[in-house]
């Protein structure tokens, strides 16, 4: 699969997931209070309409919405693509100890250059990471592609409140409550300096929305949930 092969935001974006894989599962939990489980199972609701039987997952990390998946969706297969190698180690271990290792397989990959044909999967899904892509409309782009026609793609991700007085509170639990805990129990002052820096500048809610159309997508659906603290976007080839 895909080398990343130069200085990029990408590479510095693996390096960093790769040195707090160990830790991401837990923190994930406990930052948000175990609502993350909550907002992949609601997401993955939205696309158990469309009754996909292939599946990419995208920035799959330690795969947890693809075992999420697992339980939400009906009989499906999952390919699960990831540029943080020790993530990936996490995931498959997952995997084995599920023993779903015939319904997901993970790969090495990035999302900017898929290796996968044209038309090949009903979905895709990626949670909580295209804020992460070097290029997001060449990443969405992408997964545009190996997309079959009518296809859909799924995306989990963090938005801005904009509720008072949530929207307040909010900000102050996650630009500096969330990067201590995060650095106490990761050990890595960047990464959860990263997380609220690369929420703010990412674009949410209907300028998404046009992110999405500007890769080729139409039919677009936005739904937000815990107060916009996340968004939930699908739309089709």
């Amino acid at each position: 699969m895909n080398k990343i092969e130069n200085n990029s935001k990408k590479e510095r974006v693996a390096r960093m997931f790769d040195r707090i894989a160990r830790s991401y599962d837990f923190l994930n939990h406990f930052l948000s209070l175990g609502i993350d489980i909550y907002w992949r199972r609601r997401a993955l609701a939205w696309l158990r309409q469309k009754n996909p039987t292939y599946i990419l997952d995208v920035a799959t990390g330690t795969a947890d919405l693809a075992l999420m998946a697992q339980k939400v969706l009906p009989a499906h297969t999952t390919i699960g693509i990831d540029i943080s190698e020790k993530m990936l180690e996490i995931g498959r271990q997952k995997i084995e100890k599920k023993q779903l290792k015939d319904k997901i397989t993970l790969y090495s990959g990035d999302s900017e250059q898929i290796n996968f044909q044209e038309n090949t999967f009903d979905a895709a899904m990626v949670a909580f990471g295209v804020r992460n892509f070097e290029n997001p409309i060449k990443g969405l782009s992408e997964i545009r592609r190996v997309l079959k026609d009518k296809g859909t793609i799924l995306v989990l991700e963090f938005s801005k409140p904009r509720l008072f007085p949530f929207k307040q509170l909010y900000n102050f639990y996650f630009s500096f409550i969330l990067p201590l805990i995060g650095r106490i129990f990761s050990r890595d002052k960047e990464a959860y300096t990263y997380l609220p820096e690369s929420v703010q500048q990412f674009p949410d809610g209907k300028a998404f929305g046009e992110m999405l159309q500007k890769a080729g997508f139409g039919a677009v659906q936005i739904k937000t949930m815990t107060l916009g603290v996340v968004s939930v976007y699908m739309a089709e080839k």
